[in-house]
């Protein structure tokens, strides 16, 4: 296979992993990562899905993206892993540090003179009435259906046609579901216009998005990353300019075959005591439940 340069970027963001799943697509996001040198990396939640965690189910791809975090770590790549709902037990580390690793909740960064504000944006769900909406679509149901997905386009591909994704025409057509999707971002854009952020910058609904958003008070830019279950979508910073990527479109990275052997694994899972961390969260946003 020939070698292709690594693109240098001043910050990648990806979230919505959810490592240790069917439905996750661990080798294209492997794939992705080897074709990229990120000055910073940000993990924007839901990275590892301690929710739906099953040890006998963690294969050799899902290992192999570890393994490219921990080259990024070791390289000096600053990488911010910020806490997500689906990997939330994480916030009872929030504040750990190792080398160029650090567990956050959220994170600030002056990006070219701007001002970014990146973070999951389950903290959110309590502030809006269709969060139980989302919470069904991210829990066993929606699981449930990636999984019947993750069947019929292995079936497609054998078979010589394309991918289908049933949750996304789902969230793209259901009215509740696109009324929630604009709240959340309605919202997301008028806290950070509110505290003065040029960027807000979100994973959560699994809609990857740029746009600018002006209100009376002011403007911001929305940007969400998306996922790597339906979408294969990031974000990227470099020369003064975000983008969105996409995983579909990029021939060099499609083109990278790894010889997986899929093996399971064993890992530990963690306890329970979200809804304590979850509070701890909305106090650290200054968001009060109604």
């Amino acid at each position: 296979m020939k070698k292709h340069k690594k693109r240098k970027l001043d910050i990648a963001v990806i979230s919505d992993v959810h490592l240790g799943t069917f439905g996750c697509r661990a080798t294209e996001l492997h794939n992705y990562l080897k074709t990229i040198n990120p000055k910073i990396l940000i993990l924007n939640g839901d990275i590892i899905d301690i929710w739906q965690f099953n040890k006998r189910y963690f294969p050799t791809p899902h290992m192999k993206v570890i393994k490219q975090l921990m080259n990024f770590i070791t390289s000096g790549t600053k990488v911010y892993y910020i806490t997500g709902n689906h990997d939330e037990m994480l916030r009872k580390f929030r504040g750990f540090r190792l080398g160029s690793f650090e567990i956050v909740n959220k994170v600030v960064l002056d990006i070219d003179g701007k001002k970014g504000w990146f973070f999951h944006g389950d903290v959110f769900d309590v502030t809006m009435q269709h969060s139980k909406w989302l919470a069904k679509l991210g829990g066993m149901g929606y699981d449930f259906l990636i999984l019947i997905n993750t069947i019929v386009n292995w079936v497609s591909h054998k078979i010589g046609y394309g991918r289908l994704s049933f949750s996304k025409k789902i969230k793209n057509s259901v009215k509740s579901a696109i009324k929630f999707i604009n709240d959340f971002e309605t919202t997301a854009a008028d806290i950070a216009i509110d505290e003065g952020y040029d960027y807000v910058v979100c994973g959560h609904i699994h809609q990857p998005e740029i746009r600018i958003i002006e209100t009376d008070k002011g403007t911001t830019t929305y940007l969400n990353s998306g996922d790597w279950i339906e979408n294969l979508t990031a974000l990227e910073y470099k020369n003064n300019n975000w983008s969105l990527y996409e995983y579909e479109k990029d021939e060099i990275a499609k083109n990278i075959h790894l010889n997986y052997t899929v093996k399971d694994l064993e890992f530990v899972s963690s306890g329970q005591n979200s809804s304590e961390l979850f509070t701890e969260l909305l106090k650290e946003f200054n968001i009060k439940t109604q």
